[in-house]
């Protein structure tokens, strides 16, 4: 039996945990909804089951990836945020995904803090991407409280023009480019 070893990471309001087969649920409906559209939805149950497959396969292959993010002080799963670089992907990306009701309050600052923090001091990475759909302005107002940058535009296969946000290096935050990992 193939077993994962997916760090728990925690925030002030959050765990980062390894992601479960709880959580589809909740997916489901969030794949199955309009919500999905920045990041390749809508999808049937099938297709969010083979999605979530991938995120865990990542970790396999890659040795990190998405976590799925509770609320600590009541365990209702939010969504996921974590590190991505599947095949074909320009750059090694932090990324965000959270349920409509996460929306607006902060989590996905909060978690993908702790995500570049995991990226940068454990898997010793320069630098970092989000990729992001041009009309998505709430995700790229999550990447600029993150103190990232519109980069370059890229043209991905399934999803077309996004833009490429660039993450603050380390030695950048580390000389006050931003409050480090806040």
């Amino acid at each position: 039996m193939l077993s994962l070893s997916i760090p728990t990471l925690e925030t002030e309001r959050l765990v980062l945990r390894a992601p479960c087969e709880a959580d589809a649920e909740q997916e489901f409906a969030f794949w199955a909804s309009d919500a999905s559209k920045f990041v390749g939805g809508p999808l049937r149950p099938d297709e969010a089951w083979r999605a979530i497959g991938g995120i865990l396969g990542h970790w396999v292959m890659r040795g990190y990836g998405f976590w799925a993010v509770d609320d600590k002080s009541t365990g209702t799963y939010l969504g996921r945020v974590g590190l991505w670089n599947p095949l074909g992907w320009p750059e090694r990306e932090i990324g965000w995904t959270l349920l409509p009701e996460a929306w607006g309050k902060g989590y996905a600052t909060e978690a993908a803090l702790a995500a570049r923090a995991h990226a940068y001091d454990i898997l010793g990475w320069d630098t970092a991407i989000s990729l992001i759909a041009p009309d998505n302005a709430p995700s790229k107002a999550v990447a600029a409280r993150l103190g990232a940058a519109f980069d370059y535009h890229n043209e991905h296969p399934k999803f077309g023009k996004t833009e490429i946000w660039r993450h603050l290096a380390p030695s950048e935050l580390e000389n006050g480019g931003m409050e480090a990992y806040a």
